[in-house]
């Protein structure tokens, strides 16, 4: 890239928040309350259009599942039942879900409905590494920052709108997740660059998964990989190593 990007695109576990963030907050927290959430949220006639279409994209994935392979069976209701009578089967699949670190939409959405609660409740903080507020908002000043992370747009907004270094949702410009495709596949990063109006090689993407980094080359996207404490080592590659964000 040799002139300054227009975006700046950064994935989020082990890029700017620690890994521990997900495996020793997020995780645990939605495993504890997924199924009590769910108990009070899907009581008729109270259940929202947005959850109930969670809801039944969850079982649509359920659907495609091999259940031969361990997967929960998760059946959508008849008309005459409510999504109340499947909490159980509900839960159990997002429990499965979790535990083969599936990149399931349905989930990312169901969990950033329980990680709302924790963070407006002071339970959750978005811990962030210390580069990152600052970079925002240099970055914000000559570009665009946005999120491209597994987690859902919901969860994302949390993350930094209650995050240890206060409210940096201001920097940030746009929010994606796995509804605009697959973070392995070049096709979402060339959907991103449509949304925000630019040529893909005008957007600088920051990670720590080589597998997304090579993706977003492909769609024409500059990259770095980015090396923080925690993060798993990598052998073999081809992008740009940089330690924390603040150096760009």
């Amino acid at each position: 890239m040799s002139e300054s990007p227009r975006v700046y695109l950064l994935d989020v576990e082990g890029t700017v928040a620690p890994l521990s963030l997900v495996t020793e907050q997020l995780f645990p927290y939605a495993r504890k309350r997924l199924e009590p959430y769910l108990r009070m949220q899907v009581r008729e006639p109270w259940i929202d259009a947005e959850l109930a279409a969670d809801l039944q994209l969850l079982a649509q994935e359920n659907a495609a599942e091999d259940l031969t392979a361990g997967a929960p069976s998760l059946t959508a209701p008849a008309e005459d039942e409510s999504w109340e009578s499947r909490v159980p089967q509900i839960a159990e699949y997002l429990l499965w879900l979790m535990d083969q670190d599936r990149k399931s939409t349905a989930l990312k959405a169901l969990q950033g409905r329980v990680w709302r609660v924790g963070f407006e409740s002071g339970e959750l903080i978005g811990t962030l590494f210390d580069d990152v507020p600052p970079a925002f908002e240099r970055w914000s000043n000559q570009a665009r920052v946005a999120i491209y992370s597994s987690g859902s747009v919901e969860a994302q907004r949390l993350l930094f709108q209650y995050s240890n270094a206060g409210d940096l949702t201001p920097y940030i410009s746009a929010h994606f997740d796995t509804r605009v495709g697959p973070k392995t596949s070049a096709a979402s990063y060339q959907s991103i660059a449509v949304s925000m109006a630019v040529d893909p090689r005008e957007i600088l993407f920051f990670s720590d998964v080589v597998r997304e980094l090579d993706a977003a080359r492909e769609a024409g996207c500059a990259t770095r990989l980015v090396v923080r404490p925690g993060n798993a080592a990598v052998d073999s590659h081809t992008h740009p190593n940089i330690l924390g964000i603040g150096v760009v």
